[in-house]
């Protein structure tokens, strides 16, 4: 599952987009070929049974002045295979098309199959732009799992439990790898699909089988140990819930991980996460502020005793144990390079660390009123830094922590604030010339909030221009000095 605070990974491939959109397998930028290419050759016609799993990879755009484009490739065809190897998704792709001379089988609309031989120069891009795969579903029953949790009426998608090795590969998806199989295995060794996302949350196999919801699976120590034992990177999560995989069986699982270093490279451990929306669900217990202070005063210690026993941080406690615990952070550096970022991990201290060089370099503004909004979690530490920069530039702002009316009052994150509860929160209030969104507020190209409430919906019911912004300091800062530029 993706944890709801996740943001899109970057990593092998900088290009692959979320599910919503068409995906570039190639690099960034195209060139104008001159070169004339090997032309097609006719292999046969080929209907489909309508019922039947359509082969390759959909053609979903073509780059201007391709290779692709001067094959005559087009957008509704489909890539059959890449030198004799068939495709069963875009990783595919990447790994067999790397070479400079290719043969390509590939399926028109009307059912021929054309055979094409391509000899490039290294590093040209074909220009192929592929429709995002469909993600495997998760046939686990996890008695944490926020899907489960979720209200109704929200848009389809957001329902749908993924649990996809590709996906945590190509995304940072985090997996329990309890519905892989040996295939699969071996096409993660022979790919070398590194580094992947793994949810733990216990090593005891019997706790785990009890926590996912299902019987029978394989160890997760033995599949992880597999692959390390291949060289795949490993980062890692525990779910914790309070009287079920805390003590000594979360203690047990952080010293299965640490064994396996540097293959896993890191663990994370979160709070479990319970919304106003559990009917006929187990009973679990919430991470309170006592148990959150008293987590952190055991774990905080044995974290950096532990990076010192293996030259680097490898233990992170979620920023939700130090929220709720009402917690001093510690330093940056104890965060290592935030391998766990977008697991919420890290995300507050670095904020801290960039609002003092943003504070330092602000100049003062003309005088305007802005509102910005943001969850209950981090609204003490962005209050402290829009105060100070309110000081060094003049502009009054007005901070509202949004009440989670979608998912109850214990889900506080930033990033699961819907629109509506938005409204409800500013309604009648004085909004100054502009409301700020952090752009975590909003599904990832597309402008609108988990309850499909649009940015325009939102500006028509506050009677206000609304912004969304880079949920950073410098990205707030940067819309303000924008606004005063703009209007001087």
């Amino acid at each position: 599952m993706v944890p709801p605070y996740s943001r899109l990974r970057s990593r092998l491939f900088p290009f692959y987009l979320p599910f919503s959109a068409s995906v570039s397998s190639e690099s960034f930028g195209f060139s104008v070929w001159t070169s004339e290419r090997q032309p097609a050759v006719l292999l046969r016609t080929r209907r489909h049974k309508k019922e039947a799993v359509m082969p390759g990879l959909i053609i979903d755009g073509v780059m201007p002045g391709s290779i692709a484009e001067e094959l005559e490739i087009e957008p509704g065809d489909r890539l059959l295979a890449v030198n004799g190897h068939e495709l069963r998704d875009i990783i595919d792709y990447n790994f067999f098309s790397g070479d400079d001379e290719l043969t390509l089988l590939v399926e028109k609309e009307d059912g021929e199959e054309w055979e094409l031989e391509i000899e490039r120069e290294e590093g040209e891009p074909l220009g192929l732009i592929f429709r995002a795969p469909q993600p495997a579903r998760c046939g686990n029953k996890c008695v944490f799992c926020f899907v489960h949790q979720l209200p109704k009426g929200l848009r389809a998608p957001l329902y749908v439990k993924d649990e996809d090795y590709r996906l945590s590969f190509l995304y940072g998806n985090y997996v329990t790898l309890a519905n892989i199989d040996r295939s699969d295995l071996e096409r993660i060794k022979e790919q070398r699909l590194s580094p992947l996302y793994v949810s733990v949350h216990a090593t005891n196999p019997g706790l785990r089988e009890e926590l996912l919801g299902k019987k029978g699976i394989t160890p997760i120590l033995e599949v992880m140990e597999e692959l390390a034992a291949a060289r795949i990177v490993m980062h890692t999560q525990v779910v914790l819930c309070p009287g079920v995989n805390d003590g000594e069986a979360f203690a047990k699982t952080v010293a299965d991980m640490a064994r396996l270093h540097p293959m896993v490279a890191s663990l994370a451990v979160v709070p479990v996460g319970l919304t106003a929306h559990r009917q006929r669900l187990p009973r679990l217990t919430p991470v309170t502020k006592e148990y959150a202070a008293a987590f952190v005063a055991e774990w905080g210690g044995k974290s950096r005793e532990l990076a010192q026993q293996l030259g680097e941080p490898f233990l992170f406690l979620a920023d939700e144990f130090y929220v709720k615990g009402e917690l001093p952070f510690p330093p940056l550096e104890e965060y290592g390079d935030l391998p766990q970022i977008e697991n919420g991990v890290g995300m507050i201290p670095l904020f801290l660390d960039e609002a003092e060089e943003v504070l330092e370099d602000a100049e003062p503004l003309r005088a305007m009123r802005v509102t910005v909004v943001t969850g209950e979690s981090p609204y003490r530490y962005l209050a402290d830094f829009l105060e100070k920069l309110s000081e060094k530039t003049g502009v009054t702002i007005d901070l509202v922590a949004v009440k989670n009316l979608l998912f109850g009052g214990a889900v506080t994150v930033t990033g699961l604030v819907s629109g509506k509860d938005i409204i409800a929160s500013l309604e009648g209030r004085e909004l100054g010339e502009m409301v700020l969104v952090p752009d975590v507020m909003l599904k990832e190209g597309e402008g609108v909030f988990l309850d499909d409430v649009p940015v325009e919906e939102l500006e028509t019911a506050l009677k206000s221009r609304v912004v969304v912004v880079p949920s950073t300091p410098q990205g707030m800062y940067d819309v303000l000095l924008d606004e005063a530029d703009a209007q001087p």
